[in-house]
């Protein structure tokens, strides 16, 4: 997975990044993330790179853009996660699970809630655990949003952002969900999509 090419400009305005506070951290650091780190508060909570944040939702759309939309799985088991996934899936048309998540979905074919996916994109490692360890026991690319804190072993593909608050998880899936639908040349013209990440911030 290659990130060659330097990004000139911002999907959104960098102000909007820090205002919906993306790269606002927690006050703990996984050994893995400390890459993403761009500094350090006052308060002691990590401040992540918002270049970074921004490059990786980029290059995550267009990897998840490569797969049939039936074959990815989106997963949101935090509260936060559930409208962001949902509106997520509702527009790239991915498969959502949000709420709680049966051991052996992507592992046991007997079960009546199987499924074989090509991809998977995660909303919070240290969360959502048992699909992390299931995706990768069956060697399925996964994407996830990762904070300062979380445990990436099993991550293939990071995008270091606030994975745990209702408008940083909204701008991150409605980035994705607009950038997905940009490569698949399914929007001609991002000032185009009538969809504010607001809407991602609620189910109905």
């Amino acid at each position: 997975m290659s990130e060659q090419g330097a990004v000139t400009e911002f999907l959104v305005s960098e102000d909007l990044y820090k205002t919906s506070n993306v790269n606002i951290g927690t006050n703990r650091r996984a050994r893995l993330m400390s890459r993403f780190i761009q500094s350090i508060q006052s308060d002691g909570v990590y401040l992540l790179d918002i270049k970074q944040i921004d490059e990786r939702i980029r290059f995550a759309s267009r990897f998840l853009a490569q797969f049939q939309t039936d074959k990815i799985v989106a997963v949101g088991l935090r509260r936060n996660a559930y409208a962001p996934v949902l509106k997520f899936a509702a527009h790239t048309k991915v498969v959502p699970l949000t709420g709680g998540f049966t051991a052996g979905t992507f592992t046991n074919p007997s079960l009546q809630s199987y499924i074989e996916p090509d991809a998977v994109l995660i909303s919070d490692p240290l969360n959502e655990t048992q699909p992390v360890l299931e995706a990768a026991e069956m060697g399925i690319p996964i994407v996830a949003a990762c904070d300062t804190d979380s445990p990436v072993e099993y991550v293939d593909y990071v995008i270091p952002a606030n994975n745990r608050g209702r408008k940083s998880l909204a701008l991150i899936y409605w980035l994705l969900a607009r950038e997905m639908l940009r490569v698949r040349g399914e929007l001609s013209d991002v000032s185009s999509w009538g969809v504010p990440a607001e809407d991602f911030e609620k189910i109905s």
